[in-house]
């Protein structure tokens, strides 16, 4: 066994679900760690905190909703789309002091481990030379990685982010059937996202298969039409700095509004261009704006047909 037995914990992929920092102090792990017969008596290994700062699971979500219901971020796009990029992006400007919003200050975070993981590819370190990080993991027994973000802002409210680190190779068989078995994670990030990022490879647009990359944007794009209703989507342009045929741009542009009419289209790259030391990428900033002034979609009530002003007689009145 190379996971935890315990229904809802996804350790190790994810933080244990009842807070150990290492998981030979837990009595339920049956991993590649012995188990234990009894529990660990306490000592400095243990931790006493409802989170260990690694990536959450669906069982670690009860406790960031504890405050305020968070809104989550689904980031959806083929396989080397720049998913993960993005992420990693985010956590190293907010690191560097970076401007986000005139209205936002970041105030923390519950999975700082799990944001150190992702971008830890991307940071200068004696002798290794910064890269993009590694693909994320498909293997069957992993779930989606929730990554937590707060923000206050000028009014100061704060709120809470999850932004879901899922593979693309999830997403692309999600939209090639909805109900396939190893889409079980992608319809998890459909199902409770609050908006959506799709994204475009500007680079695989570009290649030698960009027909293929147009096609599977233009698959993502119908099956999210489906099961969008109403929430925001914003259509982000990875690897900007490659450029590609105005038919091919015009072709994806044609392919997403004709499945979701309403959406906003963001060009990001991690590349500075030549003359400006801003030393923030293109449209990663803006990227991030967009999601923190993104709001929940409101209920609507139904009409009511009472006269009367006691809020008990507002709904199911009859005439």
């Amino acid at each position: 066994m190379s996971g935890c037995p315990v229904e809802n914990c996804y350790a190790p992929d994810a933080t244990c679900a009842l807070g150990n920092l290492l998981l030979k102090n837990c009595p339920n792990w049956g991993g590649q760690e012995k188990l234990s017969a009894q529990p660990s008596p306490q000592n400095g290994d243990e931790i006493v905190l409802p989170w260990s700062g690694s990536a959450l699971g669906k069982s670690d979500v009860a406790f960031i909703t504890g405050r305020k219901s968070p809104l989550t971020v689904g980031i959806l796009g083929a396989e080397n789309a720049g998913k993960t990029s993005l992420l990693a992006a985010w956590y190293l400007l907010i690191g560097r002091g970076a401007k986000i919003s005139s209205r936002h200050t970041f105030s923390g975070s519950f999975t700082l481990s799990g944001w150190e993981a992702v971008a830890r590819s991307m940071q200068w370190r004696p002798g290794v030379q910064p890269e993009f990080p590694p693909h994320t993991s498909t293997r069957g027994t992993r779930e989606k990685g929730l990554l937590h973000l707060s923000f206050k802002e000028d009014s100061n409210l704060l709120r809470d982010y999850l932004f879901a680190d899922a593979p693309g190779l999830w997403f692309q068989r999600w939209a090639i059937n909805e109900e396939a078995p190893d889409a079980q994670g992608a319809r998890w990030v459909v199902q409770n996202a609050d908006v959506f990022i799709l994204t475009a490879d500007c680079a695989a647009l570009a290649g030698t298969e960009r027909g293929s990359a147009r096609s599977a944007i233009q698959l993502l794009a119908r099956r999210l039409s489906a099961n969008l209703h109403g929430r925001p989507v914003v259509l982000a342009w990875t690897k900007s700095d490659i450029a590609i045929a105005d038919t091919m741009r015009q072709a994806v542009l044609d392919a997403v509004s004709s499945q979701i009419p309403d959406f906003i289209e963001i060009s990001v790259s991690m590349q500075t261009p030549v003359g400006q030391d801003t030393g923030v990428g293109v449209g990663l900033t803006d990227l991030l704006r967009q999601l923190l002034e993104t709001r929940r979609l409101k209920a609507t009530l139904p009409a009511s047909r009472a006269k009367k002003d006691d809020p008990l007689f507002l709904f199911g009145a009859r005439s």
